[in-house]
């Protein structure tokens, strides 16, 4: 059996600096009170029951958070109004949003105080996108398949500007603009909000497809970006399979194939995309079960 592995595979940029931050409050912290993240700091259970062995506290919402703490908005980022609300409270915030998805929320600002109405390509309940939305100075239409834009009905004599959710699938971001411009005299403006390392993950997670016969893609049930990367495999017509670590790998099923691919999202350890190769290339040594 062969495999291969994506060479994007692991943390991305904004999960690094994310993670380097609140590495630097543990080492280096010289304001007393409690350490709490707002939500998970990434979506990665794994990375987050390790912090929380080193004593960080992740609050469910802002009311959890008692005044003097000390807490690190996490990579999604957080809506504009709890942020100003934490530090009014007597809060100290640390801000690790990722500098990708701070980028997508000055854009829609900028463009939402001209007066366009602001066309969200995201999952409305996921944090990200209530962060972007929270920067939007008016009206907002959030959908997250290109069918739910073709059914919206838009009003031709409004200005609009269309953007998505950082890690959505780029493909898909293309046929709704194509949709949005073929319609007759809508004035519309796009946003480049897909960050870089989202679509070249894409595309290698698309290229690993088009070479395999199976593709896993590791990384935390709860990360959109990771099933998003599952989707595309699945898109290209190859069998993929998300898995968080290398303990849930279906070892009899996997010796069918006879080429592996592996890619994982951009909140997954390193180390835990290490140890599912190590696995794959054992497999040759695991012995088979006995047929009853």
């Amino acid at each position: 059996m062969e495999f291969v592995r994506a060479k994007s595979a692991g943390f991305c940029m904004g999960v690094s600096l994310a993670l380097r931050k609140l590495d630097e409050i543990i080492e280096k912290k010289n304001i007393s009170g409690d350490i709490y993240i707002l939500g998970s700091i990434i979506h990665n259970p794994q990375v987050v029951a390790e912090y929380a062995d080193k004593g960080i506290i992740t609050a469910d919402c802002p009311e959890e958070i008692p005044s003097g703490s000390i807490v690190v908005i996490r990579a999604h980022g957080i809506t504009k109004q709890v942020q100003v609300s934490l530090s009014q409270r007597g809060i100290h915030v640390i801000d690790a949003t990722c500098p990708k998805v701070k980028d997508a929320c000055l854009l829609i600002e900028e463009n939402t105080e001209k007066g366009r109405t602001l066309l969200l390509f995201g999952e409305e309940a996921h944090p990200e996108v209530k962060c972007l939305l929270s920067y939007a100075a008016g009206d907002t239409v959030v959908f997250d398949t290109l069918e739910k834009c073709q059914k919206s009905d838009l009003d031709p004599t409004l200005k609009y500007c269309l953007a998505a959710q950082t890690t959505q699938d780029r493909l898909i971001f293309d046929a709704i603009r194509r949709d949005l411009l073929n319609r007759e005299g809508l004035d519309l403006a796009i946003l480049p909000t897909i960050c870089d390392a989202t679509k070249m993950r894409q595309t290698e997670a698309t290229n690993i497809a088009d070479q395999s016969d199976f593709v896993i893609v590791a990384g935390g049930y709860n990360s959109s970006n990771t099933r998003r990367l599952a989707q595309v495999v699945e898109t290209s017509g190859t069998t993929a399979l998300h898995v968080e670590t290398a303990d849930e790998l279906p070892l009899e099923n996997l010796r069918e194939f006879q080429k592996i691919g592996l890619t994982a999202g951009a909140s997954t350890p390193k180390k835990i995309v290490d140890e599912i190769q190590t696995v794959l290339e054992s497999l040759e040594s695991i012995p088979k079960k006995s047929q009853e």
